[in-house]
């Protein structure tokens, strides 16, 4: 049918925004039924705003509903977006990320709303990551660096095992079960069970309310040191990969930024809290407190990005190093009406669920069909538990 051209054109004036305000308030509302249903059963809350997102996210899909397509893929439309301001075309551009099942993203992207979904998802991705770095400046807060040093040994060895242990097993069982993939998808997958969430583990921590105990900084300290020793793990692995011999010289690299972002942080971080203190000093105490520690954690978590190690790990390390004692420019810090945690939870609370709900969209059931990647998941799910408790 043609268009009349003296029909007069409805121009809509509907707030660009709105789409992303609707699909993190459907991920919100998912997250605190979540939440209620596991301190019901007297589960972890994570625990119930994963659970709630795999369903969500699923159920979503099988009614076919754009928006989660999106979500569901995590990164990559935005790896895809990369791609094509670089000069390849959508369909290149989702066949190098994504292979043959990035058909169901490009018919979501090529539809009039597509612009609207990639804009939701890219806000709910930034929100994810916010929350998690504030979740972890949360655990830094809690964490005293002197108790940190107390287990530092007992962390150092849980760290080694508990990232060795699992990716020896891993690779025993993908050998096992894949003989004929390539040994270097057998070191990869193994290499992936080395990794530990330190997301995940500080909030099973906080909703046990065990993050004040000597376990939990044992745990702690271990899944930070597990980020290093993950990086030296990949090195490896990718030199063998790539070269066929280990790749000495990316291992000494990330061991020496590594170092470099320890001693950097731990010599010049308390500097620069005070130079901000008394740039800030004309601001009211509750002002600084907020502005003073929001740049210092994003600060930290920029430059442990560009060490090549995780964001969270420079926020934790921000919550270690910022004590409500340093504002003592306005007065006894015992009777400041708010503490750094206290201005921070209601951001935290926000946050965080997105994350873990996010992360539960992002699994796909459709995958567990198939009985080999069943019994492998099973499989693999089994010798990590093991190498874990080891």
């Amino acid at each position: 049918m043609q268009s009349d051209s003296n029909v007069p054109t409805v121009v809509m004036h509907g707030d660009p925004i709105a789409p992303v305000i609707f699909g993190v308030t459907l991920i919100l509302i998912a997250a605190l039924v979540g939440r209620y249903a596991a301190r019901h059963w007297n589960q972890p809350s994570v625990l119930g705003e994963l659970v709630m997102g795999v369903l969500l996210g699923n159920l979503l899909y099988a009614l076919h509903y754009d928006l989660i397509v999106i979500l569901r893929e995590g990164t990559a439309c935005l790896e895809m977006a990369t791609l094509t301001l670089s000069g390849l075309s959508w369909d290149a551009a989702a066949a190098e990320v994504l292979g043959p099942s990035g058909a169901d993203l490009l018919a979501v992207l090529r539809d009039r709303r597509g612009a609207d979904y990639l804009q939701v998802a890219q806000a709910v991705d930034i929100f994810s990551r916010y929350g998690v770095i504030f979740l972890l400046f949360h655990v830094g807060l809690d964490t005293c660096v002197a108790e940190l040093k107390t287990v530092g040994r007992d962390s150092l060895q849980v760290a080694t095992i508990g990232v060795f242990a699992p990716s020896v097993l891993g690779f025993a069982v993908a050998w096992w079960l894949m003989p004929e993939a390539s040994h270097a998808g057998h070191m990869f997958l193994g290499a992936t069970l080395g990794a530990t969430s330190i997301g995940i583990t500080a909030r099973v921590l906080n909703d046990l309310n065990r993050h004040h105990s000597r376990e939990a900084h044992v745990i702690i300290g271990a899944a930070v040191m597990d980020d290093i020793l993950g990086l030296l793990l990949l090195a490896i692995v990718s030199g063998i990969v790539v070269t066929g011999s280990v790749a000495l010289d990316e291992i000494l690299r990330t061991i020496l930024l590594a170092s470099l972002f320890i001693t950097c942080v731990l010599l010049l971080g308390p500097h620069i809290v005070h130079f901000l203190i008394r740039l800030l000093r004309r601001l009211n105490v509750l002002e600084a407190k907020l502005f003073i520690s929001f740049i210092f954690v994003m600060t930290l978590a920029w430059f442990a990005n560009l060490m090549g190690l995780a964001t969270i790990v420079g926020a934790f390390a921000a919550g270690l190093l910022l004590l409500d004692s340093l504002f003592k420019a306005w007065g006894d810090h015992r009777k400041h009406k708010y503490s750094i945690k206290e201005l921070f939870a209601p951001l935290e609370a926000i946050l965080v669920p997105i994350f873990f709900v996010l992360m539960g969209i992002q699994v796909k059931l459709e995958t567990f069909l198939d009985w080999r990647v069943l019994s492998l998941a099973l499989s693999l799910l089994a010798v990590a538990v093991v190498g874990k408790i080891v």
